[in-house]
């Protein structure tokens, strides 16, 4: 079986957010169980010129939008031992940043239609073309409308996935023909509430649509979580299915993690915990005691986080216990102010840490007891498993990934603490659950390594992908 993995962001070349990990990670997991995947991308100005060096250049050709060609470079490289194709045009591509571009709309239209063009010229037909997030909606789209009467095209299925339906790309009708390139009489495919809707478009097209979350596959059919697409996704409910993302347990690993203070393992957890929890204490000039909990957060501070909930509730944690409270991220201005602030008020018991620091994140996940995710809602989520993976007990809101992933440990069989209704009062009584649990070292001890067992591996996401796929190319 063949595939193209078709997206906008691909680690280690570009990332902006989690699409890249998972495009990143999960081609290779596939390639391990013998799936003939190679991916497709932008040949982005971001990307660092030691990858670049390492590129072979394959070919050029003339891509079709609307009703001109542009040029159309592909270059191949190798990462993990998956091929990447990158698409080379410094018209769209030569500029910084990956997105927010007046022309976006144009610059993914030509990334869908030369993924297409491109294939004859390097002589790789895949069964299915697996598509992410808006950005390639457009290729089920100009598969279905322009290539499946060709025969080198026939046979090709495409899977749809939706990695946030928040971010659908939105645009006005007059985009249609002179820059997507979509002639009138099919405006249907891609128009919705009086606009250009690309991830429409996709759904629509696409053989079948998943979403990275079994629960999200059905928490987008509610109109309080699909951003207006609920009509459309309920009409295609027969073709859409949530597969859990999984994370790098090889690079995720306390037993080996190069960045930590003290690496560790289920067999000495709790004594590796303290000694991270020790030097992270002193690093970020919080009181240094081994016997507070300390619990932590490395999230995008927005609304969408549950960042409300805490603001709600971060006098009372910090009145009713003794527990040291640490975040790591960068967003809105008035959640870095209100951290900010909340540090001044309880220097030794709070560290705000803004901005991305990988390194520092992952000594956040092995000195922390506790890992706060109390979002509105979380298609996915990785930190959670992240958390789990170095024993951080996770406290989350039972939406998305996050209740695919967490199950409470209030029956003794559970991996963290989790509560049901966006409401900060909610969300502070599994707190208080949680740092009670915590007091019990030897219970607390079972929960950690029952935690740190779980299996989030890619290996299980890309088996339930391949399933996927055979099932798709057996039916139809």
């Amino acid at each position: 079986m063949k595939v193209l993995y078709c997206t906008s962001e691909a680690r280690p070349f570009a990332a902006t957010g989690g699409l890249a990990d998972v495009a990143g990670s999960l081609p290779q997991a596939l390639r391990l169980r013998l799936i003939g995947c190679r991916v497709v991308m932008p040949l982005y100005e971001d990307i660092p010129q030691e990858l670049r060096d390492k590129m072979t250049f394959l070919t050029s050709l003339s891509v079709p939008v609307a009703w001109r060609r542009q040029y159309c470079g592909v270059f191949e490289a190798k990462s993990g031992g998956v091929i990447y194709y990158l698409i080379d045009n410094q018209y769209y591509f030569k500029r910084s940043g990956l997105y927010g571009h007046y022309d976006d709309a144009e610059r993914f239209a030509f990334l869908s239609r030369a993924a297409l063009e491109m294939l004859p010229y390097i002589d790789f037909h895949p069964d299915i073309i697996h598509c992410n997030d808006w950005q390639t909606a457009l290729l089920p789209v100009y598969l279905s409308k322009f290539y499946s009467g060709n025969d080198w095209y026939r046979g090709i299925k495409t899977i749809m996935t939706i990695h946030n339906i928040q971010y659908q790309g939105k645009y006005g009708m007059e985009l249609l023909e002179d820059v997507l390139g979509i002639p009138q009489s099919d405006r249907s495919v891609l128009e919705y509430d009086g606009c250009v809707n690309l991830l429409k478009g996709g759904i629509e097209s696409a053989n079948r649509v998943t979403t990275v979350s079994p629960t999200y596959a059905q928490e987008i059919l509610d109109p309080w979580f699909s951003y207006g697409l609920d009509s459309i996704l309920k009409e295609r409910s027969w073709k859409i299915s949530g597969i859990l993302n999984g994370i790098d347990t090889v690079t995720y690993d306390p037993e080996t993690d190069p960045d930590l203070y003290a690496n560790y393992t289920t067999e000495n957890v709790l004594s590796g915990k303290r000694k991270n929890k020790l030097a992270l204490q002193e690093r970020l000039g919080l009181n240094q005691d081994e016997n507070v909990p300390l619990i932590g957060m490395v999230t995008r501070m927005v609304a969408q986080k549950g960042l409300d909930l805490v603001r709600e509730t971060m006098e009372r944690l910090m009145n009713e216990t003794n527990a040291q409270f640490v975040i790591l991220g960068s967003g809105d201005w008035e959640y870095e102010s209100f951290f900010r602030e909340k540090q001044s008020a309880h220097p030794g018991r709070v560290c705000a840490c803004f901005g991305f620091v990988p390194e520092l994140s992952r000594k956040i996940y092995a000195a922390s007891d506790l890992f706060l995710m109390p979002s509105k809602s979380e298609p996915c989520g990785l930190s959670q498993m992240i958390a789990l993976r170095y024993g951080s007990i996770p406290v989350v809101r039972e939406t998305g990934g996050l209740k695919d992933s967490v199950q409470d440990s209030g029956d003794g069989e559970g991996n963290g603490f989790t509560f049901k209704s966006y409401d900060s009062g909610d969300m502070y009584y599994a707190l208080e659950r949680a740092l009670k649990g915590w007091q019990d070292q030897e219970g607390w001890e079972i929960l950690v390594r029952r935690a740190m067992q779980c299996d989030y591996s890619w290996g299980r996401s890309a088996n339930e992908y391949i399933r996927l796929y055979r099932e798709l190319l057996k039916s139809e």
